[in-house]
């Protein structure tokens, strides 16, 4: 597969800057949305395990592969038909059954009943971001993506931020089956908008590129050999194949800490969940946002005068915040400074830089895999890498979690405080996703290179 070249700027043909601004946004919501129902589950851990009698196993499962396993696997052939089809269409659809589905958890009264609808939820989820990265890259030009990407991405701190405060403080006033379907339901008016305000932007415009031609019908022979074509393009480019492993181990880390993060903070520092969703809205909404959107215009305005800065800035984001990492597990929950007669523990002074940090790395992985692409192929390079990420990271990172934290417990009679060393241990990986970057960014050529194939 051809390597697309990091184009001149040009402007997307058609589509004026309010609109593409206007379409950015509502994308950003969709996305944002998206975060809501799937991260509200974090918040809700602590009651949900109390009222159905579960294992921090079964909770791990069901925030963590019951969703990935099917939001992974069924993004690639919704990618496939992304590519040819209509991906507002898709993206609309998808809004709609995502939001119900969370609206059906609030309904669960077992294990498995909770399974089931969290499986619906990641079947919804699987038809949002291939087709809104594909778009965002036929609006804005290389130049500009990896800013327009961290845009984006403010969809993830959003969504938490919402989950965690809308959901944790539901959950106090009227119990955890009301969260879901008080975050659950908005999205179908959402779904609305996005179907009857959006538009198809042309594949290619922003890269000045004329749109590629599917000359073979899709079916599954053609679409298992242009997938194959997907994985081989990211293996074989080595920029984005470090890419896709540093925002893989990033995410294991990531999706585990936001998981796992309300509960340590409630079972090791006796916070309520009143208290923890609202630290934790303001800390991951407002200054991982502002992570988020530092990261990608950084990204922006170094790349342009040196290629690598499109990945090292990650790397070096990620090597800064391993020290306050590991400082937030190991201190006591002790107040570092009064607000009135109220303690603010250092737990939250730590935690500003964490959350800074820590949003550094979306925008400008997500623009580099889409710079690194040919237009035609944007939506299913997205949810290859996507496919990877979710398995292991969405997937696995809250089930290592948990099952590390039963291990401790069990065997090693750590109580409340086994949550605390499973995610101490696991948040060390940030150094090595960090030498990913640093060697994606070696991969590329200075001054705006395509990458090199290895």
């Amino acid at each position: 597969m051809a390597e697309a070249a990091m184009a001149k700027e040009t402007a997307p043909a058609k589509l004026s800057p309010g609109y593409r601004r206007y379409a950015l946004m509502i994308l950003v919501l969709g996305y944002t949305s998206s975060h809501v129902d799937r991260n509200i589950m974090g918040i809700l851990l602590e009651p949900i395990k109390a009222e159905l009698m579960l294992s921090d196993t079964q909770l791990g499962f069901l925030s963590g592969i019951a969703f990935a396993i099917f939001y992974a696997t069924l993004g690639i052939p919704i990618a496939l038909i992304a590519d040819r089809g209509n991906r507002r269409n898709i993206i609309a659809w998808a809004i709609a059954i995502w939001s119900g589905m969370t609206a059906l958890c609030g309904l669960a009264t077992n294990f498995w009943q909770l399974a089931l609808a969290r499986i619906g939820v990641g079947i919804g989820e699987a038809g949002s971001s291939p087709p809104s990265h594909s778009m965002i890259a036929d609006m804005y030009a290389p130049n500009e993506r990896a800013s327009a990407m961290a845009v984006y991405s403010l969809g993830v701190y959003f969504g938490v931020m919402i989950g965690f405060l809308v959901g944790g403080w539901v959950a106090v006033w009227y119990g955890w089956r009301a969260a879901f379907f008080v975050v659950g339901l908005p999205g179908l008016i959402l779904a609305l908008i996005v179907r009857f305000t959006l538009v198809e932007p042309p594949r290619g415009g922003a890269d000045g590129m004329a749109p590629e031609k599917h000359d073979a019908p899709l079916n599954f022979r053609t679409g298992l050999k242009i997938v194959k074509e997907g994985f081989h393009h990211l293996w074989h480019t080595a920029a984005a194949r470090h890419v896709v492993v540093g925002v893989t181990i990033t995410s294991f880390v990531g999706y585990g800490g936001v998981m796992w993060g309300p509960a340590f903070l409630i079972r090791t520092h006796g916070m309520s969940i009143g208290e923890v969703s609202s630290y934790l809205a303001l800390m991951v909404g407002i200054v991982g946002g502002l992570g988020a959107y530092i990261g990608g215009r950084l990204t922006d305005h170094l790349a342009a005068k040196d290629a690598r800065w499109n990945t090292w800035v990650v790397a070096w984001a990620k090597i800064l915040v391993v020290p306050f990492i590991v400082a937030f597990y190991l201190t006591d929950n002790w107040p570092v400074f009064h607000i009135g007669s109220h303690g603010v523990s250092i737990l939250w002074v730590l935690y500003v830089p964490i959350s800074f940090l820590g949003a550094f790395y979306l925008g400008p992985s997500f623009a580099m895999i889409q710079t690194l692409t040919p237009p035609a192929k944007r939506a299913l390079a997205s949810a290859v890498m996507l496919f990877i990420i979710n398995i292991i990271g969405l997937g696995f990172g809250p089930q290592f979690v948990g099952i590390l934290s039963d291990i401790f417990n069990h065997s090693f009679g750590m109580g409340n405080q086994s949550l605390r060393w499973a995610l101490f241990g696991t948040a060390l990986l940030n150094i090595w996703a960090a030498a990913h970057y640093f060697l994606a960014g070696h991969h590329l050529k200075k001054a705006g290179s395509g990458g090199h194939r290895a």
